[in-house]
């Protein structure tokens, strides 16, 4: 699972509201599926550019996110550095564009359920499942003293 922080869990709620406005979805378009309105959000490149940079890679973002080699400046290597910045992993990437993870599908709004990869609607309840998620792992992840919760005593404030 990625690792929990504001920017991933910022880009996955916007990608789920731009995607909710009605942005430009095809799951089988490298520059408007589910990782490619992730980008869209992430590097502020339209889906044209996008598209054009991924197929220099050969494959579905998963085959690229697997086949990623961050020593090459290859347009598509430069997307993926990316995502792998917001702190996804290939099996993440993998798990984003087909809507795989169990932890993610068991946070959504009324229970585990498998999703359907190319439908709009489910990419959203994804992407807002998953920012949730990472949300609660950051809260959890919050240490507060105990010291902090000791009853103050009142003599010595006067």
């Amino acid at each position: 699972m990625a690792h929990p922080n504001f920017a991933l869990i910022e880009a996955l709620r916007e990608t789920a509201t731009r995607l909710k406005q009605g942005a430009p979805y095809a799951w089988g378009n490298h520059g408007s599926c589910n990782c490619g309105n992730l980008l869209q959000v992430v590097t502020q490149l339209k889906q044209e550019e996008i598209l054009a940079y991924a197929h220099t890679g050969i494959g579905e973002w998963t085959e690229l996110a697997e086949d990623y080699c961050p020593l090459t400046n290859a347009p598509v290597n430069l997307l993926l550095f990316k995502l792998q910045q917001l702190g996804l992993t290939p099996t993440d990437i993998h798990n984003l564009e087909y809507l795989e993870d169990r932890s993610v599908l068991e946070s959504l709004d009324g229970g585990f359920r498998w999703l359907k990869r190319n439908q709009r609607e489910d990419v959203i309840a994804y992407f807002e499942a998953y920012a949730n998620l990472l949300e609660n792992q950051l809260i959890d992840a919050i240490q507060i003293p105990d010291t902090l919760f000791l009853p103050v005593n009142t003599m010595q404030l006067a």
